[in-house]
Parts: structure tokens; C-alpha cells; sequence
């Protein structure tokens, strides 16, 4: 008989003989009724069952609950209730961050995480400069919560309830050598609309189309070309 041991949002629970290939998420809402993950797309894809285990952000559809005897298992019911709710909670309700609500508790539990990291200086795909994450770029949390798919296009309004609370609490504990830029510049990527990638290296370097319709230089096509005859010009 094979016992397995969880603490999941400081609480063990122990499980006799549990199926292998139970994934965690499945034991969560199956089992334990923790219902707050939730499993939309059930290939890793969509970031709906996003939860974290040792504080980083984890697909739990994708992990097996018998790899994770040992580890902190964190849920969107440890992160905050009703009634202890988080600052990043409160920040989704006060910035209308969700529409239907499902991807919710995945876009929380990754923005949670997503904000540790960036505390440690962790750069993302975009950064450009690797020793000095400008983290409160639109782009820098669009980038890093790519992961996290909302059907209802409520993007906008996500990273601004992310970059309410980053911005809190990278300057209640920056260090005077991990200075983060929020001068005008770096914060004029206020997200007022759904945030577009920069243009390719390809984009960049291919010559600007002319617009200008109105040239008074010939085209070289036309130039010597006979105009007809009995046409006013």
C-alpha cells in the first residue's frame, strides 16, 4: 500500500493508494473540492489550471500529484478568500479585470507569481536589458503572462491590475543597487488598448512603401511613352 503526502494551501492530506496517473488538478477538484483551478483546454495550453508549487507558477493539468510530496502546493483559495483577499484580488475587482470569471483564478495565481519573479530581477523574452528588468512595460506583463489565455479579451484591464500592484510593491522594496525606472518614459505604455508586439526584424529593415501619390516626378514607365492623339491634356 503506497501512502502519498500533500500540504496544499498549508494543509496535508494524505492519500492511500491513489491512482499514478491522477494530475494534480484532477485531485484538487475531484477529490479534495478544490475547485478554484480550473480545467479548461487539459493540454497546457490555456493557463486555466494555473496554481503554484513552491511558489512558481505550474500547469496542473499537466503534473502528476505523485510528483509533489514534499512541495507547497498553493491554489487560488490559499492566495485569498472572500474575506482575506489579496492586494492582486482586490486590484482584478477594482480594475473590472475579468468578464466571465473562469480564467480568473490561473491569470491571479500566475500574476502572483509573475510579480516574485520580477522582484528577483528575472528578465522575461522581451527584456532588453537582462540586469535591469523595466517590468512595468506593457509588454514586459503581456509577454509575461502569455500563458494565461482570457476569451473574454479582458487583457487591458489584467495588466492594469498587475501593474497597480507590481508598481506598489517594487517600490516598497527595491534595493538601492536594483534601481527600476519609472520615469515617464518607461510608464508611457499605459495600456489603454489590447497590447501589440513590436514589429519583426524583418519589418524593421525591409525600405518604407512611398505614400506620397502626388509626386511631380515622372514614372520612368510613362515618361517616353507617346501620349495619344485628340486628347485634351
Amino acid at each position: 500500500m503506497t501512502t502519498l503526502k500533500l500540504s496544499i494551501n498549508n494543509k496535508s492530506y494524505q492519500f492511500e493508494d491513489l491512482d499514478p496517473r491522477t494530475t494534480l488538478l484532477d485531485l484538487c477538484r475531484h477529490q479534495l473540492q478544490i475547485t478554484g483551478p480550473k480545467k479548461g483546454c487539459d493540454h497546457g495550453q490555456c493557463g486555466a489550471c494555473t496554481i503554484l508549487i513552491n511558489g512558481q507558477r505550474v500547469n496542473s493539468c499537466l503534473t502528476l500529484a505523485v510528483m509533489h510530496e514534499g512541495d507547497e502546493i498553493t491554489t487560488i483559495e490559499g492566495i485569498g478568500l472572500p474575506e482575506t483577499l489579496s492586494d492582486l484580488q482586490k486590484a482584478f475587482l477594482r480594475n473590472d479585470a475579468f468578464q466571465c470569471g473562469y480564467c480568473t483564478p490561473g491569470q491571479i495565481c500566475s500574476a502572483t507569481a509573475l510579480i516574485e519573479e520580477i522582484k528577483q530581477n528575472w528578465p522575461s523574452y522581451v527584456t532588453e536589458d537582462l540586469t535591469q528588468p523595466n517590468a512595468l512595460m506593457a509588454h514586459e506583463i503581456a509577454e509575461r503572462m502569455s500563458g494565461n489565455i482570457c476569451r473574454c479579451s479582458a487583457y487591458p484591464n489584467i495588466i492594469k491590475a498587475i501593474t497597480e500592484v507590481l508598481e506598489k510593491q517594487i517600490q516598497q522594496n527595491q534595493q538601492p543597487q536594483n534601481q527600476v525606472d519609472f520615469s515617464n518614459e518607461a510608464l508611457s505604455s499605459a495600456v489603454t488598448d489590447i497590447w501589440s508586439p513590436p514589429p519583426s526584424e524583418a519589418q524593421l529593415k525591409s525600405p518604407p512603401a512611398q505614400t506620397d501619390q502626388h509626386s511631380n516626378s515622372p514614372n520612368p514607365n510613362t515618361a517616353n511613352r507617346p501620349q495619344p492623339t485628340g486628347i485634351n491634356s
